[in-house]
């Protein structure tokens, strides 16, 4: 699946509370007022100068459009393991490579509502990894992309443009330091729906 892309056809994995499988369904018709719970991930790409690449979502994009945020967001395909899932849509969207992925926030989970009414339910691992290459943009998916210093980073939380779960997911990863001394969490942490 590596480049190619998934639209009406993508599948997203239903989730229980407790992060087990519960079904599939289409992507694009289960975002609404009441989405259900779903995995998901965030990605944070990072240079050999410690930045992050931080992107703005596309202005056409169904949910959450024009918010910046972490360097990409996804849904893992049914069966797809999480690295491989971010190496799939950091190459669709920002045709990046993707080098030492590191799990750290293993079970981070979050509900936010859109100014439409639509709603992202997800239970979304978060990842740390190094980015190769040069960055080319789906301008379906990214509008813009930067990289930025961590402080830079700490400092958009505050921004009215910064997507909710980029606000959440700093909540706990500013305590952990700088990107490079976030520690590595045990993939034995996923939620069963996923591997590592």
């Amino acid at each position: 699946m590596d480049g190619l892309r998934v639209t009406n056809n993508e599948l997203i994995v239903l989730l229980d509370p407790t992060g087990r499988a519960i079904g599939t369904a289409p992507k694009a018709p289960s975002h609404h007022s009441e989405t259900p719970l779903h995995l998901a991930f965030s990605c944070y790409l990072t240079d050999p100068a410690g930045r992050i690449l931080i992107t703005q979502r596309a202005h056409g994009k169904a949910s959450f459009p024009s918010v910046w945020t972490n360097s990409c967001c996804g849904h893992p395909a049914p069966g797809e393991g999480l690295r491989d899932a971010i190496r799939r849509r950091v190459r669709t969207e920002l045709g990046l490579g993707v080098e030492e992925p590191t799990l750290v926030l293993p079970r981070f989970r979050y509900r936010a509502t859109a100014a439409d009414g639509v709603v992202e339910n997800e239970l979304c691992p978060v990842v740390r990894a190094t980015a190769t290459g040069e960055t080319r943009l789906d301008p379906e998916e990214v509008e813009a992309a930067e990289w930025r210093d961590w402080d830079e980073c700490v400092a958009l939380v505050d921004h009215p443009t910064a997507s909710p779960w980029f606000r959440s997911q700093m909540e706990q990863l500013v305590p952990l330091g700088a990107p490079a001394e976030w520690p590595a969490a045990a993939p034995a942490l996923l939620p069963p729906a996923i591997t590592w």
